[in-house]
């Protein structure tokens, strides 16, 4: 165990010994859990000691459930690369894990190539074309709850399947028949059920209950699944086997097209087979910062994330958190008081870059970043009521990650969603897939909170044809151009501080992998004005100290799931973490 990670660790564990490790979470009031998975028990400092990653000589794959972890090693040891590999766990996840993997949504991927090129690939949803800015309201201006989730209304055009295909098109090996025939074949056999895929199924009987093609499929007689039933999805199979042999002409322009418009018709929605057939993906260049000697590579609007992670960081890097420790008062006062200001910016001026003009360069410049900085009183919270978006006026959760490293040094972070667990809770038809209710992530209204509690403005108005402005944050950091951390989670607006924190916990506090994603978490967004956490990270007097600088606080079980990768410095292994609160998940290399 490395010197710092005693200093920050072991200190924090001989605080923390009155503390009662497994009380009660309280629910935070404005995130329902069908949007953010709480399901996993909390951890204590001492078993964070203990903690080790997974370790690899030549390649590595972390994903939250491990079948299609095992999917990505066997796709590298046939001879695919990182690309390839991270294709076919997509395509698997949304078998094994279809809470979160998914072909009815979209999302991120971004790219380390061994000869040091990045690039990032977004293929987000996008807004049916007959969308507008007052979509989510009534006749009289106000926002109608549930009519984003729960609704046809709440489902964007998805992305998945194209993003995936243009992936491997240009940086695959393999065909889209070889990344797609294991996920097939698990949707046609079936898997057998484990304690955390159970969890999770469990967060949404209720709605799958109301829908009969739905409950045929992801209830048994009607009731939960339990531990070592199978699940076997054979419409999900047939579907699948149709992109396998037309791609994303059958997916955009065929019958499955077809199938989901004609479903949304007939339950109030907006798609058509015109949004299909519209549908683009793209490709950019990422997101970089320094932090303390390393680069940060992360993603660019219409992700918030890698702004956001890069705000934080530089805002905090002045100060000493390796010598004030993990858990101390006074990192997390500064901390907390980073997020705060990263994302009032976040909320007020980022958005689809092909619908407004994001000012990265002002958000990331020095002269902006020590003019935040100035804002920050060392011995007190400020009240977010006194933090504005910070250039003037303006006008105005859930989700999967993994990550693939392969023999050749290429490394690939991808982030995708359908939104909630489940996305909207429906399937069109006898497609076998969730659909997303990624609408939500739009401004339903300016200034009122969205499912996460994100208080935006008109940057991220819902338009026709605009993807949502989302917090996914697949990142990946380099030391002197080489891979060294390729990191990334879900879970809605919590997304950017759960990345931005497992890369501190390394760089800061001399984490391992596996510790770094373990850790109790802390989050703050501004608006609400709490500091929600997790079990776990605060000691009673680190907590009381906090409160007297006028800290207000918010207890929830868990949140997020990061799964990563470090390249060790010392050994030059693989270290692979799946993190605990995906017990499904795994982490394996060669």
């Amino acid at each position: 165990m490395r010197n710092t990670l005693i200093h920050g660790l072991a200190a924090a564990l001989l605080l923390a010994a009155p503390l009662a490790w497994g009380q009660s979470a309280a629910v935070q009031d404005n995130i329902p859990k069908q949007a953010l998975d709480a399901t996993a028990a909390p951890t204590t400092l001492a078993d964070l000691s203990k903690d080790q990653p997974v370790t690899a000589k030549h390649a590595m794959v972390v994903s939250a459930q491990h079948l299609a972890t095992q999917v990505g090693v066997d796709i590298l040891k046939r001879g695919g690369n990182a690309v390839d590999a991270a294709v076919a766990v997509g395509y698997a996840l949304a078998v094994v894990h279809p809470c979160c993997g998914n072909i009815g949504g979209g999302g991120f991927m971004l790219i380390h190539l061994a000869h040091g090129k990045d690039v990032f690939l977004d293929f987000r949803e996008k807004a049916p074309l007959k969308a507008g800015p007052t979509l989510f309201q009534d006749d009289k201006g106000n926002v109608v709850p549930g009519k984003s989730t729960g609704t046809y209304l709440g489902v964007g055009v998805p992305g998945t399947v194209m993003g995936m295909d243009e992936a491997l098109r240009k940086y695959g090996h393999l065909s889209r028949q070889q990344v797609i025939a294991p996920a097939i074949k698990l949707a046609k056999q079936g898997f057998v059920l484990q304690q955390g895929d159970v969890n999770i199924l469990g967060e949404r009987t209720k709605d799958f209950q109301k829908y009969p093609n739905v409950g045929a499929i992801f209830l048994k007689n009607g009731q939960p699944y339990q531990v070592g039933d199978r699940l076997v999805q054979p419409q999900l199979a047939k579907t699948l086997e149709e992109i396998s042999k037309g791609g994303t002409q059958a997916f955009y322009h065929g019958d499955i097209a077809r199938r989901v418009v004609a479903a949304s018709e007939a339950n109030g929605g907006l798609l058509t087979m015109k949004d299909f057939a519209d549908y683009t993906v793209k490709w950019d260049n990422p997101i970089k910062c320094g932090y303390r000697g390393y680069t940060v590579v992360s993603d660019p609007p219409p992700s918030s994330g890698g702004v956001t992670v890069c705000q934080i960081l530089k805002l905090l890097e002045p100060y000493p958190l390796k010598d004030w420790g993990y858990g101390s008062a006074r990192a997390l006062h500064f901390t907390i008081e980073a997020e705060r200001r990263a994302f009032a910016d976040r909320n007020n001026y980022l958005g689809d870059p092909a619908f407004v003009k994001n000012p990265i360069d002002t958000l990331l410049s020095d002269k902006h970043i020590d003019q935040l900085r100035a804002t920050i009183d060392p011995d007190k919270a400020t009240p977010s009521t006194e933090v504005k978006g910070s250039l003037g006026a303006t006008e105005g959760m859930d989700t999967t990650s993994y990550a693939v490293v392969d023999k050749d040094g290429n490394a690939v972070s991808v982030t995708y969603t359908i939104n909630y667990l489940f996305g909207v809770g429906q399937i069109a038809g006898d497609t076998g897939f969730f659909l997303n209710n990624e609408m939500d992530d739009f401004t339903s209204k300016p200034g009122v909170p969205n499912t996460f509690g994100l208080v935006q403005g008109k940057a991220n108005q819902v338009e026709g044809g605009k993807r949502p402005l989302s917090s996914m944050s697949p990142s990946i950091v380099l030391k002197d151009g080489k891979l060294f951390m390729v990191t990334g989670s879900p879970g809605g607006s919590t997304i950017i501080t759960t990345v931005m924190q497992s890369i501190t916990n390394v760089i800061d506090y001399g984490m391992n992998m596996q510790q770094a994603v373990n850790a109790p978490r802390m989050h703050h967004q501004w608006y609400p004005d709490a500091v929600i956490y997790e079990p776990g990270l605060f000691t009673d007097a680190v907590k009381k100290e906090l409160e007297g600088m006028g800290y207000k606080f918010k207890q929830v079980q868990s949140w997020g799931a990061d799964e990563a990768i470090l390249r060790s410095p010392k050994t030059g292994l693989l270290e692979g973490a799946n993190d605990r609160r995906r017990p499904s998940g795994l982490a394996a290399g060669y």
